[in-house]
């Protein structure tokens, strides 16, 4: 029997190699993205993110087996705010949305996309965390307004921060549920979003520079193969879990915290 997968940010970088490899095994995926996908959608705002739901349930019929959720916004993009719209809640109101038809497929799973960014900035000096749990964008968008040069850093580290704590507090409902679901960490990878920090003034150089142990940047299709496994039977029994994808970064820069 087929599997459905439902796959956000699909047009490009790690989406669309995740779906490439989904597809190459027998997968029939449905794809969500601004354009160029299966399902168009701007998940930058409510409203948008409301029609995605209704939309894939729409397209599957109201059951689907496997949930990837890709899509985000890098620390270049602008308004900042926007960067934590589409990060935190354009993959926290997917999953809250879509659990119903989930926890109907066949063994089901969820993996988000988080980042190694997300263990640099800790919860307790997130400064985003506390707006975004309780969906207050005016606060998000006064305290990014307030950071001036750091609005982009810091929409993108406390977004994905903050997604992976929303992702390990549902590991309990999504359990009783049925339902795995984890969230992978990529270091530098070779994407879209990744070019455009190379070529902007702003961040280039901290780009340049921020090499891990294995010398160099991961390929998407390194990360898709570990969305791959978290989503097959072999992961039966990960569940909750942040699987870190970045060369070694974050054992280098903090061997004594995990």
């Amino acid at each position: 029997m087929s599997i459905t997968t439902v796959i956000t940010g699909s047009a490009s970088g790690i989406g669309a190699a995740t779906r490439k490899l989904l597809e190459a095994a027998g997968h029939h995926v449905i794809g969500v993205d601004l354009r160029n996908a299966d399902i168009n959608a701007d998940l930058s705002s409510a409203e948008g993110r409301t029609r995605a739901v209704a939309d894939v349930l729409a397209r599957c019929e109201g059951r689907f087996d496997a949930l990837v959720l890709c899509a985000g916004l890098g620390a270049t993009f602008e308004p900042a705010a926007t960067i934590a719209q589409v990060n935190y809640y354009g993959a926290v109101e997917l999953l809250d949305g879509l659990l119903p038809a989930l926890k109907q497929g066949k063994q089901p799973a969820a993996v988000v996309i988080s980042s190694v960014a997300s263990t640099q900035l800790p919860w307790d000096k997130n400064l985003l965390a506390a707006a975004l749990q309780a969906n207050d964008a005016a606060t998000v968008e006064a305290i990014l307004a307030a950071s001036g040069a750091k609005a982009g850093n810091l929409a993108y580290a406390g977004s994905k921060n903050a997604l992976t704590v929303a992702v390990r507090q549902r590991a309990d409902a999504w359990g009783k549920a049925g339902v795995r679901l984890n969230t992978v960490a990529p270091g530098a990878t070779q994407t879209p979003l990744l070019e455009a920090g190379l070529n902007d003034p702003r961040y280039g150089q901290a780009i340049r520079d921020f090499v891990p142990p294995l010398g160099r940047r991961a390929d998407p299709t390194e990360i898709a193969a570990v969305v791959a496994f978290l989503l097959g039977g072999q992961a039966s029994y990960v569940h909750g879990a942040q699987i870190v994808v970045d060369g070694g970064i974050d054992a280098t820069s903090r061997p004594t915290q995990f």
